[in-house]
Parts: structure tokens; sequence; C-alpha cells
């Protein structure tokens, strides 16, 4: 989501609408299904538990939903620590999307069968990977997926996708 299309927060202040947005995708990240998602005020206890700072539910639920419009920096460290994350990712849009590629990875490794076909294509030839980069692309388009990974997230080095 770029600047224009971010919504304007309390008092038309995009930062904190940027902050809410990056802290709800970490809270998605930590827990894709949502049906198994806490609530604040157990999540808040697990930050608690965790970092051994302290947030209320309320507080949380407030920075989550941009009703809170001055976060300080002791909550802000405590959030970082916990999501495992630098403090500049709520701010900093180069390191905010850095992270979020590793977290989408991350995600998408937390399926057994992820993990199993990344394993199984380690030591595979060049020629060999980008048939299977190729069947996974076809897949994907059957499925009327989007691309999983554009251009711009390849490794140097690597040959470009079919």
């Amino acid at each position: 989501m770029n600047e224009s299309e971010l919504p304007r927060g309390q008092g038309g202040r995009r930062l904190i609408a940027r902050f809410s947005q990056r802290l709800n995708e970490l809270i998605a990240a930590l827990y894709p299904d949502e049906r198994h998602r806490p609530g604040y005020a157990k999540l808040a206890a697990q930050i608690r538990e965790t970092t051994g700072g302290t947030i209320s539910a309320t507080y949380l639920w407030e920075l989550a939903t941009g009703k809170k419009r001055n976060v300080t920096l002791e909550q802000l460290d405590v959030l970082a620590e916990f999501f495992g994350v630098p403090p500049e990712y709520f701010f900093d849009d180069d390191a905010a999307e850095r992270i979020a590629s590793e977290l989408k990875l991350a995600t998408a490794l937390r399926d057994v069968r992820v993990r199993n076909l990344a394993l199984r294509a380690d030591g595979l030839s060049s020629e060999a990977l980008d048939a299977l980069l190729t069947m996974v692309n076809e897949a994907r388009r059957i499925q009327h997926l989007p691309d999983a990974a554009p251009p711009a997230e390849q490794v140097a080095g690597d040959s470009p996708s079919p």
C-alpha cells in the first residue's frame, strides 16, 4: 500500500494510520489464522510475559485501531521486541518493506508442505528449479492467485522466473 492509498488517521495523520496498519500486519503474521488470533487482553499478557514491558489491552487496541495518537518510545520498544522487528519498522517505509517480505516468507514457511517443497528443491540444478517455478506459476494462474513474488524480490544472481 503506498502512502496515497493509506487511510487518513485522526486529524489527517498518515503516520498514525501507517503505524496501526503495520501493527496489525505484525499481529496477522504472528497469528495468521484469525479464528485462533488472541484478543487484545491475551496479546497484551503475552507481550508482558515475553518482554517484561507493560502494555494494557486497551492501549494495544487503541494503537491497532489508530485511536491512540502518541505511542511512547517505551511502548514502541516493547512492541518491536515482542514482534522481533526494529523500532523503525513502524515509521520507515524502506525498513517496513524489507521486513514485510521477510514476514511473508516466514508465514509461508509455516505450512509444512511449503517447507517440504523448499527443502526438496535444495540442490536441484538451475534448470530443474526453473521448471518447478514454471509449474508453480501455472498452478497459481489456474487457481487465479496473484504472482507470489514480483521480480524486484529476486536475489541477485538468480535467473528470472519464467
